[in-house]
């Protein structure tokens, strides 16, 4: 039997009486009581997540921008002031997601990426096999040594200041996707909730003391069940499910992160040039009874899809889907989706479905 990896924080999520799940080879929180309870929290509140699973990577030395703009779908001359972030896709050659990050500019010869959980060990590998033949004078480090606390909600920011009140300072003033760099603390306005918050980094040594110190100052410890629900409301990609190596990233609802339109080459580009589209992600909304999941088969009028992401919304009241279907299907379509052995009507939407504690769709 596999023995689970655990992050710095797992004595404190069983201290707190969560239940604990695999995840992907992780022994992690998936609720601490009512999952619906801490879903509203974030939207309503505020609430903190353990993402020390996930990885982050310091690329640093001279040519690092350039690197980055042949690794990655997305363009790193946009990120011009320091700090400034960007959503990115790493893709194989053939043109599929290798993984879906965030880069952060912080000067020409550093720039910080943070990568998927499940995905870590094989980003860095293809990280610095890229390197080690286009850019060799660069390190590709893993900081094995930070863990990473997202804080969520409205009151996220004001919570994150009681308890540290010396990166006030440097943070007050980030945008969404830009980060400041606080000496120990690492501090940026970026999330996967649909939420305000700050996402921040610490030596693991310090995390529990910041995550009881959070809990003291009454933001509540939220599992991967409410984590799901705000991310599929707010419309963010789940890799392994939404998107993949065999997925192209203009199927996968991410086309507004690949940039085709620049000179630059990337790992990639040729194949996603020859291959245009024939499908695309869209939200969908059932209008009957039931629950929308995973794998369940969507039928309209220009042919099958699939549903790669469902579930209960906690804020519409509704089940909602991201699904893959043919290009022609349009918003305000309704479709067709097999529930065990029913077919339930569904209606195309635009995602998001909910952002900022509101619902956004009128169905």
């Amino acid at each position: 039997m596999t023995t689970l990896k655990q992050t710095p924080l797992n004595a404190a999520h069983r201290a707190m009486g969560a239940k604990m799940v695999d995840f992907g080879g992780w022994d992690m929180p998936v609720n601490y009581g009512s999952q619906i309870d801490e879903h509203h929290q974030v939207r309503n509140d505020c609430g903190m997540f353990d993402v020390c699973h996930m990885r982050v990577v310091d690329a640093k030395g001279d040519g690092v921008r350039a690197f980055l703009r042949y690794l990655l779908a997305n363009n790193a001359d946009k990120l011009a002031t320091p700090g400034r972030a960007l959503y990115s896709a790493m893709l194989c050659p053939e043109g599929g997601v290798i993984d879906d990050l965030i880069i952060y500019f912080m000067s020409e010869q550093w720039f910080r990426i943070v990568v998927n959980a499940g995905t870590a060990d094989k980003d860095i590998a293809w990280m610095k096999q890229q390197a080690a033949q286009h850019a060799p004078q660069l390190s590709i480090t893993s900081r094995d040594d930070l863990a990473m606390v997202a804080v969520q909600g409205p009151n996220a920011r004001a919570k994150v200041w009681q308890v540290l009140p010396q990166t006030r300072k440097a943070t007050e003033g980030l945008i969404n996707f830009q980060a400041a760099d606080c000496g120990e603390y690492f501090v940026a306005r970026t999330g996967y909730t649909g939420e305000d918050g700050f996402e921040v980094m610490l030596p693991k040594e310090k995390v529990e003391t910041f995550w009881y110190e959070l809990n003291k100052a009454g933001v509540k410890p939220i599992g991967l069940g409410a984590r799901d629900t705000l991310r599929l409301e707010a419309g963010m990609n789940l890799y392994g499910q939404d998107m993949d190596e065999s997925i192209s990233p203009l199927e996968a609802g991410m086309a507004w992160t690949v940039d085709l339109n620049s000179e630059r080459d990337f790992i990639g580009k040729a194949a996603l040039l020859a291959n245009p589209p024939t499908r695309k992600l869209v939200g969908l909304v059932l209008l009957d009874r039931g629950v929308l999941r995973g794998h369940q088969k969507v039928v309209t009028a220009q042919g099958e899809g699939e549903i790669t992401s469902g579930s209960f919304s906690p804020t519409l009241e509704k089940s909602i889907a991201l699904a893959r279907v043919p290009s022609g299907v349009q918003v305000g379509d309704t479709v067709q989706v097999a529930i065990r052995d029913k077919m339930l009507a569904a209606q195309v939407v635009k995602y998001p479905f909910a952002r900022n504690g509101k619902g956004l769709l009128n169905v």
